[in-house]
Parts: C-alpha cells; sequence; structure tokens
C-alpha cells in the first residue's frame, strides 16, 4: 500500500516543537505557536480569563427568551451520546434555564457497556432521547473505507453525530441546537475562530469532516439510499430556515473536567472502572469501541495521541502541572488499544495484516523511527 504524505496533506511544520506551557505538538493539525514557544490553545485560556462571562450569560438567556416553549414541547435539541459534556448542556438548559431539550443520540458504531450504561441513565435522569443508527452494513463499510482512504475510521460516526440532529431538529421544527464547545477554540484554532458562536453548514467540510464532504462517498460508489440517515440533499437549506447551532462553550467556561463532577452528580455519568488505554483518564470519549483507534490514528500521523489531548487540556485547566503530564504522555501515549482491537477488526472485516499496512501507510516517517520490528517516536515531550 502505497505511503501517505501525511506533512503535505495536512501542511505540517517541518520543525517539531512542544508548547511551553502544556504538552501540545505543533504537529496537531491547525494549531499555532507564538515566538515564545506556548500554542494558541493555551492563549485562549489566557483570552477567556478576560472575557464577561455574565454579559455571555445574559445574551444565553435573552437567547433562551426568543425560543422556550410555553406548552413544554421540544423547543432546543442537543446531540446527546449520554457521555459528560452533552449531559452537562443538556441537563443545565432544562434544569437552569426551564428549556425544554430533545436530545439527539447518534449511537455509537459499536456501544461498549460503559456507554450504553450512562445512555440510559441519561435518559433515566428525565431526558428524551430520538437515536439514529445508519444501515449497519453501511457503516461497517463506511467505517473500513474511511480507515483506509483517511486515516480515521471514526469519520462515518462523526458524519453521522454532526448531521443528524440538524435532520431530527428539521422534522420537529426546532430552530435551535446546542452543541459542546467550540474545539477550534479550545484545542487550538486561529484567533479568530475564538469569537465564534456556531459554525454554518457551509463550514463543517472543512472543521468537522476533514475536507472530505458527506456527500462525496456517493463518488465512491454508496448510494443515496446507502447514506439517507447520513446525507441530507436539502442540508444548506438549513440555515435559510432559520436553524442555528450554536456552542454552549460560547456562552459558558468550558471545561471537560467540571463537565465530568456535573454529569456524575446530575445525569448518573460513571466513568470507566478502569483507565482507557493510551491514557490515563476513565471518563473521556468511553462510549464506543472503535473510537480509541481514531485517537491511535492520530497519533501515528502527528505524533498526538489520547494523553497528550487530555494532559494538556488538565494543564491549561490548571488541574495539573506541565512536568507531571509530560511523564504521563511519555508512559501512556504511544500505547496500542490492544483492548477494542478484535471488536474493530470484527467490525471493519479487515485482517491485522490488512490493518497494519494500512496504518504503516497513514504512519508519519518524518516523526516515527522503526526500531527492530518496533516503531518509536523520535521527539516526545520532556
Amino acid at each position: 500500500m502505497k505511503d501517505i504524505d501525511v506533512n503535505a496533506k495536512y501542511g505540517l511544520p517541518n520543525e517539531v516543537k512542544f508548547c511551553r506551557r502544556c504538552v501540545m505538538s505543533n504537529q496537531r493539525p491547525n494549531i499555532i505557536f507564538d515566538e515564545h514557544g506556548v500554542c494558541s490553545a493555551c492563549h485562549y485560556v489566557d483570552y477567556k480569563k478576560n472575557i464577561d462571562w455574565q454579559t455571555r450569560e445574559d445574551e444565553l438567556i435573552e437567547l433562551l427568551d426568543k425560543h422556550r416553549s410555553k406548552d413544554g414541547s421540544f423547543d432546543c435539541v442537543v446531540p446527546s451520546s449520554g457521555g459528560k459534556d452533552s449531559a452537562y448542556v443538556a441537563h443545565e438548559l432544562k434544569d437552569k434555564y426551564g428549556m425544554h431539550p430533545l436530545t439527539v443520540t447518534w449511537a455509537p458504531l459499536v456501544y461498549t457497556d460503559i456507554g450504553w450504561k450512562n445512555i440510559q441513565a441519561f435518559n433515566h435522569s428525565g431526558f428524551d432521547i430520538i437515536m439514529g443508527m445508519a444501515k449497519g452494513d453501511v457503516s461497517k463499510r463506511l467505517c473500513k473505507d474511511a480507515t483506509i482512504e483517511m486515516g480515521d475510521p471514526f469519520q462515518p460516526f462523526i458524519y453521522g453525530q454532526v448531521l443528524f440532529p440538524i435532520k431530527i431538529a428539521a422534522k420537529f421544527g426546532i430552530n435551535l441546537i446546542f452543541s459542546g464547545e467550540n474545539a477550534q477554540a479550545e484545542y487550538g484554532g486561529k484567533k479568530e475562530t475564538w469569537d465564534k458562536k456556531g459554525l454554518d453548514v457551509e463550514e463543517y467540510d472543512k472543521v468537522w469532516f476533514s475536507k472530505l464532504p458527506y456527500n462525496s462517498w456517493l463518488e465512491k460508489g454508496y448510494s443515496q439510499n446507502d447514506l439517507e440517515m447520513l446525507i441530507d440533499k436539502n442540508i444548506l437549506e438549513y440555515d435559510t430556515k432559520g436553524i442555528k447551532r450554536y456552542f454552549y462553550g460560547y456562552f459558558k467556561s468550558w471545561s471537560n473536567h467540571e463537565n465530568y463532577y456535573y454529569a456524575k452528580k446530575h445525569t448518573g455519568f460513571i466513568p470507566n472502572p478502569e483507565r482507557t488505554e493510551g491514557t490515563y483518564t476513565r471518563y473521556s470519549s468511553i462510549d464506543d469501541e472503535i473510537d480509541p483507534f481514531h485517537h491511535w490514528f492520530g497519533l501515528i500521523k502527528f505524533g498526538v495521541g489520547r494523553c497528550t489531548a487530555n494532559a494538556a487540556r488538565e494543564v491549561r485547566e490548571g488541574y495539573r502541572e506541565r512536568h507531571e503530564a509530560a511523564a504521563l504522555v511519555q508512559r501512556y501515549d504511544t500505547e496500542f488499544p490492544s483492548k477494542s482491537f478484535p471488536a474493530f477488526l470484527d467490525y471493519t472485516g479487515l485482517s491485522e495484516d490488512e490493518f497494519w499496512k494500512i496504518a504503516d501507510s497513514w504512519r508519519n516517517k518524518k516523526i516515527w523511527i522503526k526500531d527492530g520490528n518496533d516503531w518509536k517516536l523520535k521527539y516526545q515531550v520532556s
């Protein structure tokens, strides 16, 4: 299988550097380092300290007052997996602001036991849920093809996670959708993204779909019927219909750590009984057996694994010192998700040999070196 030029494809810097304040690498796509070696995600944390959050909340209340139903009917949609972040958003909208959210779940490709328990607990805490599932055979095929063509087996889930809530909002006549954080700002985008209230549909391809539009699969042998749950030919008309999608993190100072404690208290969210492979945490992205390979492919393409992402966030939020985070990254970041590997192979229909050929085609040789039969990172945060 032909190697992919990851550096050219994503426009990565030639020299590998690590943020002097957190542990993030400049190989993460779209992140920006200043002349002092500090990443844009860290600068956004500084920026948030000067935001007038009371004014932002007043803006939120004014928005909600325009949409709140008087008869208890659904007045907003919250895309929700039952995870900590969406549980926080949905519960606060309902409990603090008197809204009537309809939560919409795009089902994980392969549910974990803990993921299923958490979505049930969330439902039992007082939320209606509509769950979408694409045809199973199509999802499996698309997962395999996305692994080969994008180096990201999780992309089929991302399409549904982003698009399905809009379809449901349109069917119920709901014009207000709340997603969680603005990832472009929180995790390292350009300064001009920091004050975004939401994303227009036209931006989805670039920000969420890795520049591979959902309808591009129609040119790769998939039919409209295959992708009916994912693709809506009227998607670009939703903005003109008045449906708006907002980042809840624009109105409230976002903290993954605090969201965990909030969801644990209010919606019965429980973490994994053991840490997630590739990191030290037990509460982040634990719904899907395929998800670990989304992070692992990020590791082989960019040298940025799940532990780096988790540890960098905790340093920025003030929950961990940088030297602690660096030690955790060195210990866990390159760990292969072996526990989920059988489920991944079974779901995609790939053999182990096929998997490793695909993986090695996406492996960024600038940052990896072969040591006997093993691959090792040339650069790690110190």
